[in-house]
């Protein structure tokens, strides 16, 4: 019999920023690191994913290192350029790749700080989510990412997260002064 649902969800939920309990709930249920808890149907969650949508490199190292796949999602928010690349290179679908609730390939690029990195996935057709991956690199004060993203894949700017908090707004209640200046100018 496998983990109960409540210790996956658990699993997943400590993903998302608690690497002291990912450590913990892993080292006593190891058969969690290849289990997806199930929020609604259609839309299943593994602990690397949480990791990698949330921009949790501790977390998804730790867990690469202990046998979780590397997919192109959590490649690119490493910054994982050659790994990615390769992945890319050996199958430009993978451009189209989705994290988990469906979180297309751009945002996660963007959640690795690396304006090259955003590029090239771009370069191969990751169009889908600028307006979140905008607000990602907002949030995190990753300038020459948001003035890529400005430039070159024309973000909605009228983006908002779920909580109703436009790139700018992210960028500001952040403290990232230069980001939110540079957006005021596209506003």
């Amino acid at each position: 019999m496998g983990p109960s649902t409540e210790r996956l969800r658990a699993f997943v939920m400590a993903a998302h920023g608690d690497l002291e309990q990912v450590r913990a709930l892993l080292e006593e249920t190891p058969a969690l690191l290849h289990l997806a808890y199930e929020w609604r149907p259609g839309d299943q969650e593994s602990a690397i994913q949480a990791a990698a949508h949330t921009g949790q490199r501790a977390i998804a190292l730790y867990l690469l290192a202990r046998g979780a796949p590397l997919s192109s999602p959590t490649a690119a928010m490493l910054g994982l350029e050659q790994s990615l690349r390769a992945m890319l290179q050996a199958d430009p679908r993978q451009a189209q790749a989705r994290g988990a609730h469906g979180i297309p390939l751009l945002p996660h690029a963007a959640l690795s700080g690396r304006e090259a990195l955003v590029a090239l996935v771009y370069e191969y057709g990751a169009r889908e989510g600028s307006g979140l991956a905008l607000g990602l690199a907002a949030q995190r004060g990753y300038l020459e990412v948001v003035r890529w993203l400005l430039a070159e894949a024309q973000p909605d700017l009228s983006w908002t997260n779920p909580q109703g908090k436009t790139a700018l707004a992210l960028a500001l209640e952040g403290g990232h002064k230069a980001v939110a200046e540079l957006l005021q100018r596209y506003s």
